[in-house]
């Protein structure tokens, strides 16, 4: 797998697009999660607002975690439409199949592909990590680790979508269509998503069951429900008419999920023709 890895550089580091591309999404990281810092401080020191909402001191080491976890969560689509893009460019320049006539197999193929989504994911939690102890450090507040589970939590929000990302590109093998139907699905599993919660929420206030919210039991839903904005006085009114939170539940449909995409394309690539 290390020679194989070394090849696969070999491949990425001259493509100016992949360059960019991460290089963008390491910036928005870094601005976005301070977009959001700014925002929050603004409320804070409005004092009705800050009445209302509570305690807003995200970026402390004590919230950081789970804030920056949740703020940067909302960026995953970008690494995940890499994803797209080089593994389809695989199939429009044909070296897939060059790969495969070299002496690859079809298996250490697209494994070497798991293995870069997994790799990708590991260098957007690592920048989640430098992130936290940027703002955690500069806000000068004292070091905990509490609610640093998130970070995990984060983790598997991004191999989840990366995930989703490779099989639909070994499904398609055409870039825009790969990343359209990458979109469509994402907008589709939302409305169905809320159209479940609308219905938790109701079977709940009619006593006909508490279900959770069922929204969150479907693929890319699943991987979102894992993050959550830290708790202020809002979601605590909310709480009151929400169904119950049964965490356990979003995280083995995730894990169940990220075996399924797993699987879904070595079985399609092994068996699809080049």
């Amino acid at each position: 797998m290390k020679s194989l890895l070394k090849i696969e550089w070999l491949k990425l580091k001259h493509y100016g697009a992949f360059k960019i591309i991460l290089l963008f999404f390491v910036m928005g990281v870094f601005l976005t999660n301070y977009i959001v810092y700014r925002v929050t401080s603004n409320v804070e020191e409005n004092v009705k607002g800050a009445m209302v909402l509570g305690d807003l001191n995200v970026y402390s080491f004590y919230n950081s975690w789970q804030t920056t976890s949740y703020v940067t969560g909302w960026l995953l689509i970008i690494p995940a439409m890499l994803l797209i893009i080089l593994i389809t460019n695989e199939y429009s320049y044909k070296t897939s199949r060059q790969n495969i006539i070299d002496g690859w197999s079809r298996l250490e193929f697209i494994q070497v592909k798991l293995v870069l989504a997994l790799i990708l994911s590991l260098i957007c939690t690592l920048l989640v990590i430098i992130s936290v102890l940027i703002f955690g450090f500069s806000l000068g507040s004292e070091f905990s680790l509490n609610s640093v589970s998130h970070v995990g939590f984060f983790f598997l929000k991004s191999l989840s979508y990366n995930l989703v990302a490779v099989f639909i590109s070994v499904l398609i093998k055409k870039t825009g269509f790969a990343i359209g139907l990458y979109f469509i699905y994402m907008g589709a599993e939302n409305f169905l998503s809320q159209l479940l919660d609308f219905a938790s929420i109701k079977l709940k206030a009619t006593g006909n069951g508490d279900f959770g919210s069922m929204g969150d039991y479907l693929p890319m839903n699943a991987a979102d429900g894992l993050l959550t904005f830290p708790s202020n006085n809002l979601k605590s009114m909310a709480s009151g008419i929400m169904p119950t939170n049964y965490f356990w539940i979003v995280v083995l449909c995730t894990g169940i999920y990220i075996i399924l995409f797993t699987w879904l394309s070595i079985r399609k690539f092994v068996k699809d023709d080049l």
